[in-house]
């Protein structure tokens, strides 16, 4: 999480210090713009060719329009990504990371096709550690539970199967919550920098939320015979040993 968030606000940094016409020029090379694939001839006169049209799947979600935006977005990947960059370890963290981000953009292109403004921020990637993380964190023992042990602990108690998941009592009020405030800051904008306002891509956010949701299992290193066998809830050791 530490490098995560020097990398973010390193980016941003150094962004601050170049000429407004260079900054949006590293948006526009940078930033996922839908219009990019449009078969059109309109889709030629963005900076960065071919490239820039496989980079900008991820790289959108390392800009951000300003410095309330990525406190926003990093508050919000704290107390979720440290829960799940413990669970994961460093490669498998920024791996999924990375894969929900791509999720978000895809997402974003479904239900954008033609748009030529661009799209950046890591909400997309924020959305899929939270979902990731609501997977194992109301368990007991673990984040979000009343009952909670040590961090390191806490983070190796086994997950729920996803269907379990999806009859969690919690979990589902988690979900009703978060797609509640996705729809309702969706369909209204917010004014960045005190500029005009900018409409929030909560298709993304959908996008990269049910992929950390969906995609969870694939990425966790907790043993599957112990997410089968240990239903009371107490934590595999902390060496993976597989219990059998």
């Amino acid at each position: 999480m530490t490098a995560l968030l020097v990398i973010m606000f390193a980016i941003h940094g150094v962004r601050a210090l170049l000429p407004l016409a260079v900054d949006q020029e590293v948006i526009w090379l940078f930033g996922f713009v839908p219009a990019r694939y449009d078969a059109s001839v309109m889709a030629g006169q963005f900076p960065g060719g071919f490239a820039a049209s496989v980079w900008t799947f991820l790289t959108y979600s390392l800009l951000h329009a300003d410095i309330s935006h990525i406190v926003f977005n990093m508050l919000w990947m704290l107390p979720f990504g440290s829960a799940l960059a413990r669970r994961f370890g460093a490669v498998r963290f920024f791996v999924f990371l990375a894969v929900t981000a791509i999720a978000g953009a895809l997402a974003h292109l479904a239900t954008h096709q033609h748009e030529v403004a661009p799209m950046i921020g890591a909400s997309a990637a924020v959305s899929g550690a939270m979902a990731a993380a609501i997977r194992f964190a109301f368990q007991r023992g673990s984040f979000l539970s009343l009952r909670r042990g040590d961090a390191e602990m806490a983070a190796r108690v086994p997950a729920l199967p996803l269907l379990r998941a999806l009859r969690n009592g919690r979990v589902l009020a988690f979900l009703g919550i978060w797609f509640g405030l996705n729809f309702i800051t969706g369909i209204g904008a917010i004014t960045i920098g005190g500029a005009s306002a900018q409409s929030i891509a909560w298709q993304a956010h959908v996008g990269g939320f049910i992929a950390g949701l969906l995609l969870f299992s694939l990425f966790d290193p907790v043993p599957r015979t112990i997410l089968q066998d240990n239903t009371a809830g107490v934590a595999p050791p902390l060496d993976g040993s597989d219990l059998r």
